[in-house]
């Protein structure tokens, strides 16, 4: 019988996808990962495993290569460089994603955590904690501009609701003029966002492009008055960089829910910053948006083992050499949610 491995937290024994996937003639083996996990034991979950339905389980080339009767991997979400896809495509394995399934999750919190930024409410929170009653002025978002970077499914759904606050709003993309299909946005390249936004939301792939891409020179074009929003890849911005941009008052503040390391490590410089907010990456995490995920997560698997995956990410790596293939994943998928 096909034995699937699923490693997502959210999925439990009988629910809705596991008698799916029963009902499909797969057996099923659970293990959901919560915080880290060592790559022997993933090596061991793995074993005698046809597939798998992961979060973000860290399927690195040298788990892959010891995981032989392994086919199809599908991530349950949109990001997905935790698996090396092109090692995956060299095994023989099939990693798809499930794209946009979060958006409307995403882009509802991205405007979630523009509103605490504008208007101090985790500081506030925290005074009222502390036994204070701080009474600080915010700001209002309408009249403002939000600089987007990156033009996936989360960024394009951010801008209607954007808009219905009154912002202005910019994006920088590669994506080619003929697919910017979001209504009233102006692109820009990155540096004239930068130079003009308001706030500053991030929404770009992890790719070998785009990790550090926003960084010291990046901060200091930024205004002194501008919030950065991050629910992409903690990657995507250099932390030191933006822990010393704060510290300094080149810009006035940041709210992250995705960093380089999850959960945040004691000894990270985004600790003890004033103007820093980190959150736990919570962006895609709705009732419905995991429902979703779990319901095309599953559809996917099956139709991948049966060899028609709908959303493989590394269909063009397979029968390509190995060299070509590591660098075509590099510059494969540059937007997220």
């Amino acid at each position: 019988m096909t034995r699937v491995l699923i490693t997502t937290d959210y999925l439990r024994p009988g629910d809705d996808v596991d008698r799916y996937l029963r009902a499909a003639g797969l057996e099923t083996t659970h293990r959901p990962l919560v915080g880290r996990r060592d790559p022997e034991e993933l090596v061991a979950a793995l074993d005698g495993v046809d597939a798998a339905l992961v979060a973000n389980e860290p399927m690195t080339a040298a788990v892959l290569s010891r995981a032989p009767r392994l086919r199809v991997v599908v991530r349950t979400g949109v990001g997905h460089d935790s698996i090396d896809v092109a090692a995956a495509a060299r095994h023989g394995v099939t990693v798809s994603n499930l794209p946009g399934i979060n958006a409307n999750a995403v882009a509802e919190y991205t405007l979630g955590l523009l509103l605490a930024a504008a208007r101090g409410l985790v500081q506030s929170a925290r005074g009222v904690a502390d036994g204070g009653w701080p009474r600080a002025d915010g700001h209002e978002l309408r009249g403002a501009t939000l600089g987007l970077i990156g033009y996936g499914a989360a960024a394009r759904a951010v801008v209607p609701l954007a808009k219905a606050f009154g912002l202005t709003v910019l994006c920088t993309t590669r994506v080619p003029e003929s697919e910017r299909t979001a209504g009233p946005v102006e692109f820009v390249d990155l540096p004239e966002l930068l130079d003009r936004s308001d706030y500053v939301s991030v929404h770009t792939a992890l790719t070998d492009r785009t990790r550090g891409i926003v960084g010291p020179d990046e901060l200091r074009r930024m205004k002194r008055t501008a919030v950065l929003v991050n629910t992409a890849r903690g990657a995507v911005v250099q932390e030191q960089a933006l822990a010393d941009a704060v510290r300094a008052g080149e810009i006035a503040g940041a709210a992250l829910d995705v960093v380089t390391e999850e959960p945040l490590p004691a000894d990270s410089p985004l600790r003890g910053v004033d103007g820093i907010v980190v959150y736990s990456h919570l962006a895609g995490q709705t009732a419905q948006a995991r429902a979703a995920a779990g319901r095309e997560g599953a559809a996917e698997l099956v139709a991948a083992l049966a060899g028609r995956p709908r959303h493989a990410v590394n269909a063009h790596l397979f029968a390509v050499p190995a060299t070509t293939a590591e660098t075509t994943a590099e510059t494969t998928t540059e937007e997220t949610a």
